[in-house]
């Protein structure tokens, strides 16, 4: 997600493939279907980085998942990339619109917009609204409070976490206004509008997942929220998934049938590939402390790499080429009733999207 609940060490331990292990006995490959594609079993996404790919190279790796059975991808929303070492951050919402005239099977997003500081609810508001125009019923709007290296270095501002957890709340607010294509004159505390029309609104009814690695943001996204953006070890606290549950509750929802899009991270390859990625993505071992109020990536590169070591980043990825390994991951995501993302921080995106279209989406079942 990386857009707004960046949290460290996130997924749930799994084996490594140890450097002279003997090669495992891989599981049988099943047929493609007509056109290339392999059919997943369950939905399951894949998430494209903005702070490590240019836009011309996510779209492609979209198509790719399309192809291998792939239902949904989500794109990061940074201005900056994490470290300075992950190297890109172009606009994700021109992304998105191109993924949706290249992939059109796909359902796509944002892990996720922070439409509190430098993103105005009512531009998040347009912007969705068109992308539903060119995708309808294919489009969903993650939202956050987001982290000082977008917000602070592009605005200036960044305030503490209650006043962002308050303004998320009236941006959702003030978002799902605009959509009904009512001019609208909205005096909030944080937002104000003046006689707004939106005159193209979304012909679907776009949901709001809301990110949370906490208590009182998991309550706001069963509150406020259509669904949940969370990590690996955070869909499995039993803490957050009590308070997702009363905020759902709370509005009058059923939190058991509400969507919940996990992002879990991977390595398709042994150690020198994890090796690969933990240098570019060093700092999710804490993301969430006292980095997310760094507005330089150099900055945070620096302290990541000062602070971890590299196999501390990813100590609880499944980094493996036994089909069974990243099948076991995946397949516990989904028994908690919610839909994995995956996201790989090594540099050959295409072998990840073809190794799990070929060898893990068709084994994954609900």
């Amino acid at each position: 997600m990386l857009g707004a609940a960046m949290l460290g060490g996130a997924s749930l331990p799994q084996p490594i493939i140890r450097p002279g292990s003997p090669p495992p006995s891989p599981s049988p490959s099943p047929s493609p279907s007509p056109g290339g594609s392999r059919p997943s079993a369950v939905p399951v996404g894949f998430v494209l980085s903005h702070e490590q790919f240019r836009t011309p190279d996510l779209v492609r790796f979209a198509e790719l998942a399309e192809q291998a059975g792939f239902s949904q991808v989500w794109t990061s929303d940074h201005s900056h990339p994490w470290q300075d070492n992950e190297g890109h951050s172009m606009f994700p919402w021109l992304t998105l619109a191109l993924i949706g005239e290249r992939a059109p099977k796909l359902t796509y997003g944002t892990g996720v917009t922070c439409p509190i500081y430098r993103h105005h609810p009512s531009q998040v508001a347009q912007a969705f609204a068109s992308l539903d125009i060119l995708s309808p019923g294919k489009v969903f709007l993650g939202v956050g409070t987001g982290e000082a290296l977008n917000e602070l270095a592009t605005t200036g501002r960044f305030g503490r976490y209650p006043e962002r957890h308050d303004r998320l709340i009236e941006a959702v607010q003030l978002i799902r206004k605009l959509w009904t294509g009512e001019r609208t004159t909205f005096k909030g505390r944080f937002y104000q509008t003046r006689e707004f029309k939106l005159y193209d609104v979304p012909p679907s009814k776009v949901p709001i997942y809301i990110a949370a690695s906490g208590p009182k943001s998991a309550y706001l996204a069963g509150r406020y929220g259509d669904g949940w953006i969370a990590q690996t070890k955070d869909i499995a606290d039993p803490r957050l998934r009590d308070a997702f549950a009363k905020g759902a509750r709370a509005a009058g929802k059923n939190p058991d049938t509400m969507p919940k899009l996990v992002e879990t991270w991977v390595v398709v390859g042994g150690r020198a590939e994890a090796d690969q990625a933990a240098e570019k993505w060093r700092f999710t071992v804490h993301g969430f402390g006292d980095l997310l109020y760094q507005p330089n990536p150099v900055t945070i590169q620096r302290l990541a790499e000062q602070r971890w070591k590299l196999q501390q980043v990813y100590a609880g990825w499944p980094v493996s080429t036994d089909p069974k390994v990243h099948i076991k991951a995946t397949q516990r995501i989904v028994d908690l009733g919610a839909t994995p993302f995956i996201h790989s921080g090594q540099e050959d995106q295409r072998r990840v999207v073809e190794f799990y279209g070929r060898e893990v989406l068709p084994h994954v079942h609900r």
